[in-house]
Order: structure tokens, then sequence, then C-alpha cells
């Protein structure tokens, strides 16, 4: 490994291993004489992996990125920004093989051959960076090296593995109850219901509605012996309000982010006006991570912090400029130009990159404006939360996951990847994403499963299903004003109830590869290409993973289809499990096949010699798996061995040695 410095770098506490600079050239890139600018030729067959939350493949090469927190709900491939810069690229394929990171709060372009294919162009906004390089004898080794570097993952409560529902307008204790009630009436298996921005009094962080929720502590509790954990969300935004607490002790203790001439900068998020606690500045956001014991204290033991890029729906400055271009063309005749100005000028009030330049944060004896280190302000969010819970409830683990993210957040949550839609194309997005995700530290992550926005459908939704089976974060999530998309709500709840019976027979397996993914600095999921670097066919598939090391997974993504074809890399046995409950399997040999897969199937493929536990009962919540003692289903001719890594699913102590059992399978 190497490191090389330029400028006076800001420390991100993204890596937790010291690393001496090195000497002598840069390897691999060109750099301008600026040193803004990297230049690396990629060879005819080198593939680009990394850059964890971003739009189309696994395989980078071929489009432009860029490292710029975004609160951008439209995920198509024309996007260059989603919510996290994830700035570890991994280069492979070629004549070279490394891993690259460049440490900077600050905005990084990646042109990975858009502007020419056969270049790779790395542009730093900021004149003070770090760089690593990593090298090793194998893509995962490099991606396992820098993992070390940059610190261990988060690790979530074994509950929060098991399937949640959310939706933005469960707005009562009526609505959660219902939610819970006809989930397990119809049999379906359910451990979680998240709460969003309407619990909260007048979108007001650490408070709750008390008409909607009038002894919410009370109600904490009566969903917890009904085995169902409640989340809240909370937003990164404080309401500008005369009288609300978090307001008045921030402004008073100083706390919020103010703009050049010391007035406080003040933006709209949900509760209309906010200000933004400065996350950067220690004292401030210790102050605000500990407010979260509001809600511990009422018996909550999980969050999502949302809005913390931080979104800006719009500033007053902003608006007051809206206005008067809209009154300067009352009475003209507008031509299409004009026209598309005043539409520009509506819709760039939101996230507008000037306003990002009107505020400034405090670290250390330092103001700093608040675009130069952007990308830094909700991973401390998560960092202030995180701390606060390992001060509150040092021996327990707490749910956390973000919106916003930076390489060193992963250390404090996770993340769910975002507001998707109700696309086909998303469940291949969700599993690019969890793929390079995992190489930048967030193990525990999962996407809105069914689309968050536009109207899902019955079959989109029980085939993102039988993909999210597999990821830690579970979780069904869903906009205000599109089609309720709870699996009780549609006709085919025989099907639903086995797919998602199919999460909790499989959470042996999935608990025990997320905690040794997480322990040993490696990958959950991975591409083919990474298991089968030789196999000209693998390196190439963008829509099948890898699960730990025994377990490949190929998700029907397209509707309609009956089932799909499937590159089979080694000789495996496929195991379909049908919703009248038979288990067929097929061992298939090498090569390119088509697999049929019904609507309510779970696909699975295990490799020759492997095995996996299983819990086998019927599950309506976590509490009701056998992770003492699970059955093991694989493929082995003698004897085959799984690691299996199983604890309390709880307690911070995590002895990855003392916790770790060898299954042994043998076929009957």
């Amino acid at each position: 490994m190497k490191k090389y410095s330029f400028g006076n770098v800001l420390d991100t506490k993204a890596v937790t291993v010291k690393v001496e600079k090195a000497e002598g050239e840069m390897p691999y890139f060109t750099v301008s004489q600026d040193n803004h600018s990297l230049k690396y030729t990629l060879g005819k067959d080198a593939r680009v992996y990394g850059l964890g939350e971003q739009v189309r493949g696994i395989n980078k090469r071929g489009w432009i990125y860029v490292s710029n927190n975004s609160d951008n709900p439209h995920h198509r491939e024309d996007a260059h920004s989603l919510y996290g810069s994830h700035n570890f690229l991994l280069v492979t394929g070629g004549r070279d093989k490394f891993g690259i990171f460049i440490d900077t709060p600050g905005r990084v372009t990646w042109d990975v051959g858009y502007s020419d294919m056969d270049e790779l162009v790395i542009t730093v906004e900021d004149d003070a960076y770090d760089i690593y390089f990593i090298e090793g004898k194998s893509e995962r080794h490099i991606v396992q090296q820098f993992r070390t570097l940059i610190g261990r993952s988060y690790i979530a409560p074994r509950w929060a593995l098991g399937y949640g529902q959310s939706r933005w307008s469960y707005m009562n204790e009526d609505e959660i109850c219902e939610v819970v009630d006809r989930h397990h009436e119809n049999g379906l298996p359910l451990d979680s219901v998240y709460m969003d921005i309407d619990y909260m009094n007048e979108y007001e962080d650490f408070t709750i509605n008390s008409e909607s929720f009038p002894d919410f502590k009370d109600f904490v509790s009566k969903m917890k012996k009904k085995n169902i954990h409640l989340i809240p969300i909370i937003d990164a935004g404080v309401k500008k309000k005369d009288g609300y607490f978090v307001y008045e002790e921030g402004k008073e203790k100083g706390y919020f982010c103010k703009k050049e001439d010391g007035s406080l900068f003040v933006a709209a998020v949900w509760p209309g006006e906010s200000v933004f606690p400065d996350m950067l500045n220690e004292d401030a956001a210790k102050w605000f991570g500990e407010k979260y014991k509001i809600l511990l204290d009422m018996g909550i033991d999980g969050f999502w912090n949302d809005m913390n890029e931080p979104a800006l729906f719009y500033t007053p400055q902003k608006v007051e400029e809206a206005l008067n271009y809209a009154i300067s063309l009352k009475g003209k005749k507008l031509d299409l130009s004009t026209w598309w100005a005043f539409g520009d000028k509506i819709q760039g009030l939101s996230n507008n990159e000037e306003d990002y330049k009107l505020f400034y944060h405090q670290i250390g004896d330092k103001k700093v404006r608040h675009d130069k280190v952007h990308n830094l302000f909700g991973y401390n969010m998560t960092k202030a939360a995180t701390d606060a819970f390992n001060k509150f409830k040092p021996e327990e683990r707490t749910l956390m996951f973000s919106r916003s993210s930076y390489i060193g957040a992963h250390r404090y949550g996770g993340i769910w990847q975002g507001d998707n839609f109700a696309w086909w194309s998303h469940i291949k997005l969700n599993m690019c994403e969890t793929i390079s995700l995992n190489m930048c530290g967030f193990v525990f992550t999962g996407a809105d499963i069914g689309g968050f926005g536009c109207d899902t459908t019955q079959d989109l939704l029980l085939r993102w299903l039988e993909f999210g089976i597999f990821t830690p974060l579970f979780r069904n999530h869903a906009a205000l004003g599109t089609r309720r998309q709870e699996a009780y709500q549609f006709k085919e709840k025989t099907g639903f109830r086995h797919v998602l019976g199919m999460r909790y027979k499989l959470l042996p397996y999935i608990y025990s590869e997320y905690m040794k993914a997480v322990l040993k600095d490696d990958l959950m999921f991975a591409p083919l290409a990474f298991d089968y670097p030789e196999d000209c066919y693998a390196v190439d598939i963008q829509d099948q993973a890898m699960i730990g090391k025994e377990v490949m997974i190929a998700p029907v993504m397209e509707q309609n289809a009956k089932g799909r074809y499937v590159y089979v890399p080694e000789r495996m046995k496929l195991f379909n499990f049908h919703e009248n409950g038979e288990v067929e399997t097929h061992i298939y040999e090498k090569g390119h096949h088509y697999i049929d897969i019904a609507l309510t199937d779970v696909t699975f493929f295990i490799k020759e010699g492997c095995a996996i536990p299983v819990s086998m009962a019927k599950a309506l919540s976590t509490n009701d798996v056998n992770f003492e003692n699970p059955e093991m289903i694989g493929f082995a001719d003698n004897e085959a061995e799984y690691e299996y890594y199983h604890d309390d699913g709880i307690s911070t102590k995590y002895d990855l040695a003392n916790n770790i059992t060898i299954l042994k399978y043998k076929e009957k």
C-alpha cells in the first residue's frame, strides 16, 4: 500500500490505519502539473469496480461519475451523483491490478472511459487530498486490504435483518397496528415498522405528535411484545421555530451552521424554514447525537437518518430571486427560451449549488465553507448518533442507517439506497449497488423493495423480494401518493407468505455471512468475476452475484419472464423452493442454461462441495428462527463443512473465534 498527499489535507477520519507517505513518482497514473487531474490508460480488457452507491453496472467502465452527495431521486442511467461519495476504485482485467482511494471531502469526477473509452481520468476539485494505492494477489485481497485500512464495518442487531415494512404516510397508532395485524393475520413475517416524518410534531426532530401517538412509550412497549420494532426517521434540518427546544438550545450554544457574516443559515426542508446543526463541529455533533436519547428512553432501538446530504428545498434568497424574475415577466409574451428560463428558475430552487456556498462549518479553530466539505455532513450525522448509542447503550446494538454517506460512515451505520422507483431496472441497480457498496465497507445495506416512487405491481414486488431475501437490509418502502404495496394488499398472499418465509429459512446463513463479511473485512456480495477471474464469460456477468463462498444467485429482473438464462461458472446444484412447499433440485454443469423460475419460486445455486445452514420451521419474526441448531442443505458427494457464525444477535461483543462452529453436511 502506498500513500501520496497533496496540499494541506483535512482529516476526514475515513482511514483508521496510519500509512506513511511514499517517496518518488506515483504508480500507474500521470498527474497534471496542478495535481488536480490523474490519468491512467485502460487496457482493452480492463474492468473497473467500486464507487459504492452509483448508477449503471457492476463494471463502471463507460460513464462519468461525480462524488458529490446529492438529493437525487431520479436514479436513471444518466445520473452522475447519488446520495453517497465512495471514492474507491478497483482496476483489473488488464495489465495491472490495483485499488485506488482518494480521500477528500470535496467533489471528485471519475471519467471511467467516458471521454475516451481507453482512459480513466480522475479530477479532484480541491488541491488538498490523500491518495492510496493498494495492490494484491486478487481482487478480493485488494478489497480486504482497503477494508482493513478504513476500519471495521458497522454491525446491526440481528432482528434488523428481519423483514421491515415502511411507508411515508403511516400517520398514527391505528395505521401501524393495522399494518402489523394484517401481516400476522395473513401469516406474513415482520420484525419492524418504519416511521417516516408523519410521527413528529410539525416535522420537529425528537418530538412525537401527541394526537396521533398519545402514549408513545407505551405503544413502543406494546409493539415489542408482538416482536415488532418501531424505527423512527430523523432529519438533518431543525425547524426554525421560537420555543422549539432543539432550535432554542442549538441557537443559544451556537451549534447551527452560519453564513459568513455570522448570521444563521436558513433553508427550507420538511418543517419549512430550518437551520442545520454543524455536524463537523465536534461539540455540536455530540449535542445533536445525544438528543437521540429522548427516543431511546421511550424504548426505541433503531433509527434511520434522512435528508442529510443535506437536502435544501429552497433558501429565502433564491425564492426572492425567482419571484422577482416571475414578476418581471408579467404581461409579456414569452418566447420559448424565456419560458424555459422561467422553469429553470423554479426547478433550480432545490439543492442549488450556490446555496451550498453560503454557509460554514467550524472545524477545530478553522471556519470552512460547506461546499468544500459537503460530502462529510451525513457521515458525521450518523457518527454523532452512533457515538451517543455507544455512550447510552454500550452493551447493546442499536440499528442505524443513513441516506447520505462517505467512506468512514460505514463504521457507524449502514445505508439504504435512497428514493428508487418501481422499475424492473432498479432490481438490477439494487444488486449492482450492493456489490459496489460492499467493496467500500457498507455491508448493512439494501434498497426500497418494490420501489419508493411510482406504482409497483404484484409481479415486480415478488421478483424484487426474491432478490432482497439476500440483502442484510430487507425493507419494503413506498412514497406518499403511490399504490399501497404491503404484501397483504395483493391477491397472491400465499406466494408472498412463501417468499417472505424464505428469508427466515435462510437467515442462519444470511446472518452468518453478514457477520463474517464484517469481522473478516470481506465481501458478502461479490461479482462472479472475483471468484472466476479467468472465466471469459463470468467476468462480464452483470446480473448474477456470489453470496459468501457457497451461493450464487441469478434473480429474475424482467416483467412477465417465466425464467431466465443463467451462466453457471462451475458445477452447481440449483435449489428451487416452490410455493407448495416442495424443494426441487437439479445439478447443472458449467455453461449457459435456461432455468424455469415461476413467479413465486425462490431459487439459488450452491457450489459443489459446499453446504449452508437453514431454519425450516415457520417463523413470523427473527425470534422464531432456529439459530442454535440449524439444518444443513448442500451439494457434496462426500462431507462438506460450513463455518457457521452464531452469537446472541444483540450484544456488542463480537468474538469471531468463539462464535464460529464448524457444521458438517453429507448427502443423504
